[in-house]
């Protein structure tokens, strides 16, 4: 994606099943868990930038000692951060005491981090600031072990208004009105009524100290979920422990954020992306399981894992942006589909350069555009062995060496033009001297590309196309090809996000931008008045009776005048080649994707109320000019 978008954050859990010494002994380390944990949140990173933190819990620790522990980073290189502090300890004691290493009882004793249970997160915010304060894991306190909750995950609420008023009716005070701490006081107020309960049940039975341990036997996990969960309203990964032990990962219902997890008789563990796990854990694709919408993955004290239903599972709309570009590449099933993405798009690409393969070159920008161009490569290659095919078979008898050899060399000028130069940083204010930087952050192979030749970028998605018309576009006319054509993995982005991807104002949509200025050229403002009528009257209706209305400004026109439109607006002054933009088509990608089919922000189909309440706050503030997020 040329243009930077904040996306989805990152979650890691691990819980080990057996004692510290057994991993010492098979693995012929004490960190095992640690180190295992820094794999995993490595092999994420690309999930989360802003910021990362980092959970411990120790089992059955006494009275009197730290069994919690915590550090989060917003530094430059957070992961790195976190773990050199925390290994900074053991470093330590390596020089003063190396026999303390070795000896588990003493270390997670004495020694924050060498505990069974580890939660992670990687942040890559969509909303606030970059501060400690809004990194996960975030904690809820008590001096009850089993009324403390450490929260982490990768979601964003439509509906966070409705639920701090909740909590507020309920007679509590929130601190701060954001999802991750209503979440937290939501699970919390629950997790306080479970206790209670238990409590209340065997208080005249047994003595107080006795309670704790039944607490810890009977909390009823699912049911605290199930409660917390009733009215949540958006895309959801939380994972979480209580403080005497239980975890649990629990999913959306419409399985909008993605929940991986793989168990053995040593391990538990749960990420956002399959590879990580078959990386760190050298285990094959077939044994990790995803977890199922709506449910949770409950990890009991005693290691008994099961996963079970907290909310009614609804249609599945996971998100086809995990499958473009957030989610890394070598998954075996989005290496595929990225590769279909790319086949798929070529016949459109092959009318525009007028099956002109010899005078053209194709390349891709950026990086994670790849693997989706070497399936622009494939459906090319599918093509020209059809035209060597019938120029072979137009030899008839006349079998000549040279004439098949000629044939049989014909392929795609695969090139690679664009290279991003990763330490080039801008950091001139003033607008004219600014664009001339920007113009340089890519570097160009020069000698490659013909006046004669068209030449084909292939991108993951163009959502504002500042980038492209700033930088790319600009940059790739130097090479003076006679046409640039830009071609886009994904369909025209025309919705607003919600659910943790940072999409959130209309007016940044470059394809909104080209409907919106074809109304006006074509004296069609009134359509624009009517959907901005019809959104206002419905803005103080439930979300659940909320209409798409913003559909109508596309309508008028079909996809392809859109792309012709994007295509002017993103053409810089004085370019001398000609621009075009194409776009994947809906069909296509479903076609590509078909197990993820949450396509809102390319057909405004919301799979929850609260996103069509976002769309229509979103319409109205661009309509308003107040140039601010929706939820």
């Amino acid at each position: 994606m040329s243009d930077i978008i904040k996306h989805e954050c990152g979650i890691a859990m691990l819980r080990l099943l057996k004692p510290l010494a057994f991993y010492q002994k098979k693995y012929g380390s004490s960190f095992y868990g640690l180190n295992k944990m820094f794999l995993l949140m490595q092999k994420q990173h690309n999930r989360g930038q802003d910021g990362v933190g980092l959970a411990n819990l120790k089992l059955d620790i006494p009275a009197g000692k730290r069994y919690i522990s915590r550090k989060r980073s917003v530094s430059s290189n957070p992961i790195q951060n976190i773990f050199s502090e925390i290994n900074n300890r053991f470093i330590e004691l390596e020089s003063t005491n190396p026999s303390k290493l070795l000896d588990c009882k003493w270390l997670k004793n004495n020694l924050p981090f060498t505990g069974e249970l580890f939660l992670g997160h990687l942040r890559y915010g969509t909303f606030g600031g970059n501060t400690i304060e809004q990194c996960h894991p975030f904690l809820r306190q008590n001096n009850w072990k089993t009324r403390n909750l450490v929260l982490a995950g990768n979601f964003n609420m439509t509906n966070v208004d409705e639920l701090f008023n909740q909590l507020v009716d309920l007679g509590q005070h929130p601190k701060q009105k954001s999802d991750t701490i209503t979440i937290l006081e939501k699970i919390g107020h629950f997790l306080d009524e479970e206790n209670d309960k238990i409590y209340y049940k065997n208080k005249s039975k047994v003595s107080k100290k006795e309670i704790s341990s039944i607490i810890e036997r009977d909390l009823d996990l699912t049911s605290i979920l199930k409660q917390s969960a009733k009215y949540w309203d958006g895309g959801y990964v939380m994972c979480g422990f209580i403080g005497h032990g239980d975890a649990f990962a629990l999913r959306d219902p419409n399985g909008i954020r993605p929940a991986y997890y793989y168990k053995n008789d040593e391990i538990v563990v749960v990420t956002s992306e399959r590879p990580v796990i078959q990386t760190s854990f050298n285990v094959p694709n077939s044994r990790i399981k995803e977890i199922k919408r709506g449910h949770a993955l409950i990890i009991k004290k005693d290691g008994k894992v099961i996963e079970k239903q907290v909310r009614k599972p609804l249609s599945n709309t996971s998100c086809s942006f995990e499958r473009i570009y957030f989610s890394r590449g070598n998954d075996e099933d989005i290496y595929q589909e990225r590769l279909e993405l790319g086949r798929r798009i070529f016949p459109r690409v092959l009318k525009l350069i007028d099956n002109d393969v010899k005078n053209t070159v194709f390349s891709y920008i950026p990086n994670t555009a790849e693997v989706s161009y070497y399936g622009l490569l494939k459906g090319c290659n599918e093509y020209l062995n059809e035209v060597k095919s019938k120029k072979i078979k137009s030899l008839g008898n006349d079998l000549d060496k040279k004439k098949i050899s000629e044939i049989m060399n014909i392929s795609p000028r695969a090139e690679k033009i664009a290279i991003k130069d990763a330490k080039l940083r801008t950091f001139i204010t003033s607008d004219e001297s600014r664009d001339d930087l920007v113009t340089h952050i890519y570097d160009i192979t020069y000698g490659k590309v013909k006046k004669t030749d068209n030449l084909v970028m292939i991108d993951d998605s163009i959502v504002r196309g500042t980038t492209l018309k700033q930088s790319i576009l600009r940059m790739l006319d130097r090479l003076n090809p006679k046409k640039i054509i830009i071609v886009s993995s994904a369909p025209q982005i025309r919705y607003p996000d919600c659910y943790g991807i940072d999409m959130a104002k209309m007016g940044d949509f470059i394809a909104f931008q080209a409907a919106i200025e074809l109304l006006k050229e074509e004296n069609k403002d009134n359509v624009i008045k009517e959907v901005y009528k019809k959104c206002k009257s419905q803005s103080e209706k439930n979300k659940e009776h909320m209409v798409n209305y913003v559909q109508e400004i596309y309508q008028e026109y079909s996809s392809e005048k859109i792309s012709k439109k994007i295509a002017t607006l993103l053409t810089p002054k004085n370019t001398k080649s000609k621009i075009q933009i194409i776009y994947q088509s809906i069909s296509d990608l479903h076609a590509s994707c078909p197990n993820h089919r949450g396509d809102w922000y390319f057909t405004g189909k919301y799979p929850t109320p609260g996103g069509l309440k976002v769309l229509n706050t979103s319409f109205i503030n661009y309509i308003e000019g107040n140039n601010k997020r929706a939820y």
